[in-house]
């Protein structure tokens, strides 16, 4: 019998939903929370996908974990809370290969990828829709540098550990891109309540001209 379950990376708790599922089976449900949680501790704070393959007849079960989706790998190793909802206005983080590849490697089995590089650009290709830069780039230039070789060292030694330098280059990089990204927002929203100013002092002059004509018409009615 397979029970699908989707739990929070090592902090499984017990509860009517579990319960549901598993009480009818007669099974220890604490035994089964104790099982997923030290196999999915790996992704604390993550929601983690398992399967609970289950003998009936015996009680036993063994557990099969999947890996979360890649944006939320990505957004654990960037530490960022959610994506860019304008990925060509706003960036959200910028990355670099290693932690790329990093994300690639936790996520290949579970990718219908032949390979590690295959991975990674798959992986820099979630980076396009999350609004993430790669090397101080946009990620589509990245998926573009993979297929041209330009990664195959780092991908090849499986490189996963950022320089201090490198991260402080991206840091400082993101830090300029971030502070534009602010003062264009604020513009935005100054040119957005300038409008809104407009068209306020648009229908008041609207109202103030539709008050002088009746009381226009008033007078002319009056002097017939």
């Amino acid at each position: 019998m397979i029970i699908k379950l989707l739990v929070e990376g090592g902090s499984m708790k017990p509860g009517p939903a579990l319960s549901q599922k598993l009480g009818p089976i007669g099974i220890n449900i604490s035994q089964v929370i104790q099982k997923v949680n030290e196999a999915t501790k790996d992704f604390k704070g993550l929601k983690v996908p398992v399967e609970l393959d289950i003998d009936t007849s015996t009680k036993e079960f063994d557990i099969k974990v999947f890996s979360p989706p890649v944006s939320e790998l990505l957004k654990k190793e960037l530490g960022v809370e959610k994506g860019s909802g304008m990925q060509l206005k706003t960036k959200v983080a910028n990355a670099s290969i290693e932690q790329i590849i990093s994300v690639a490697k936790t996520k290949l089995p579970n990718l219908l990828c032949k390979d590690l590089k295959t991975a990674v650009k798959t992986v820099v290709g979630s980076c396009v829709s999350l609004g993430i830069l790669v090397e101080s780039k946009p990620a589509f230039e990245v998926e573009q540098e993979i297929d041209s070789g330009k990664y195959d060292k780092e991908i090849q030694e499986e490189k996963t550990e950022t320089s201090e330098e490198k991260k402080a280059e991206l840091s400082e990089y993101f830090s300029e891109i971030k502070s534009e990204q602010e003062k264009l927002i604020k513009q935005e929203e100054k040119e957005k309540e300038a409008e809104v100013e407009k068209k306020e002092e648009e229908a008041k002059e609207a109202e103030e001209n539709k008050e002088e004509n009746k009381e226009e018409k008033k007078d002319e009615g009056k002097k017939k």
